[in-house]
């Protein structure tokens, strides 16, 4: 038991920077409805873009920006495989994925694995040897992150941006430009990941080019677990960007606790895949249960807007 408390504080840390991952998948998964595999690579990128500029000599501040707008670039190219050359976003997001791997390998000189020591860098804004201050800066970074983007949705392009998401063809008939929108989000989710890829290397030490391998199943289970566990209370946009936080923590206390009962880490992945499966099929079960038992559902006013 004492071995689990020690671990929990390390499981808090990984979970509120995974958690800042998640809100990236978030932003294509609920607002723009597009299935971005993207983040699988972007999230190396992100890290081997840091730990390239971190070990040259960059201001750590700076390395974690150009990281971010690495990021950036890569939903931009997956923004343009869909909407100019009409090829579906999940088809889209694995060519770019496939596509960051090699260009991860051409940023790190061709190593595998580009270290991020402590020792040697100043500036260092997290690591796993004070847990402490890594929960409090990353705490810091979501908070940052949930504030910007609840003011950035309250405008008028980010209104667009949920507009688009919830009704493409409603939208364009209004005179929004759709394509510009589901580029711009696929933009700032993958940003946000390659932003969390920085904060992941600085914490582990490293930045790996496979760091980012099955991130957009750990994006989703924190992404449906903190719906599943908060949806009902937290109703405000910027609480449910919180709720994804929460829901990546609940996910690596849960892990943890897990490996501690004796599982095999190698099965970490499997059970990354069915905590979302379960979650995923949750809604459908519920509305099959309800059909039995003879519930029923509420009818809908002729011309009620489904969203609001």
């Amino acid at each position: 038991m004492a071995s689990l408390l020690a671990s929990m504080p390390g499981a808090v840390a990984y979970g509120i920077i995974w958690g800042i991952m998640a809100i990236g998948v978030y932003l294509t998964f609920r607002i723009l409805d597009v299935a971005d595999l993207t983040v699988d690579g972007s999230m190396a990128t992100g890290g081997i873009v840091f730990a390239v500029l971190a070990k040259n000599g960059t201001n750590i501040y700076l390395a974690v920006v150009i990281s971010f707008i690495a990021g950036c670039l890569a939903g931009l190219v997956t923004g343009i495989f869909h909407t100019l050359f009409g090829i579906p976003a999940i088809l889209a997001g694995i060519l770019t994925q496939l596509s960051l791997y090699s260009v991860n390998l051409h940023i790190s000189n061709k190593n595998s694995n580009v270290p991020v020591s402590a020792r040697n860098l100043k500036q260092i804004l997290l690591t796993s040897g004070d847990n402490t201050k890594s929960i409090i800066v990353c705490i810091i970074f979501a908070v940052v992150v949930i504030g910007i983007l609840y003011w950035f949705f309250g405008t008028e392009l980010g209104s667009s941006i949920r507009a688009t998401g919830c009704n493409q063809a409603m939208s364009r008939a209004n005179g929004i430009n759709t394509r510009f929108n589901v580029i711009f989000g696929l933009v700032i989710s993958n940003g946000l990941v390659a932003l969390s890829g920085a904060l992941y290397a600085q914490y582990q030490g490293f930045a790996d080019i496979n760091m980012g391998r099955g991130a957009i199943v750990i994006g989703l289970a924190a992404v449906i677990v903190g719906e599943v566990v908060f949806g009902k209370i937290f109703r405000n946009f910027a609480l449910k960007l919180f709720a994804v936080v929460l829901g990546g923590i609940i996910y690596y206390i849960v892990q943890n606790i897990v490996v501690w009962m004796g599982l095999d880490a190698n099965d970490l992945k499997l059970l990354s895949a069915v905590v979302v499966a379960i979650f995923l099929g949750l809604p459908y079960w519920q509305k099959q249960a309800k059909s039995k038992l003879g519930v029923k559902q509420p009818k809908k006013v002729k011309g009620e807007n489904e969203n609001a």
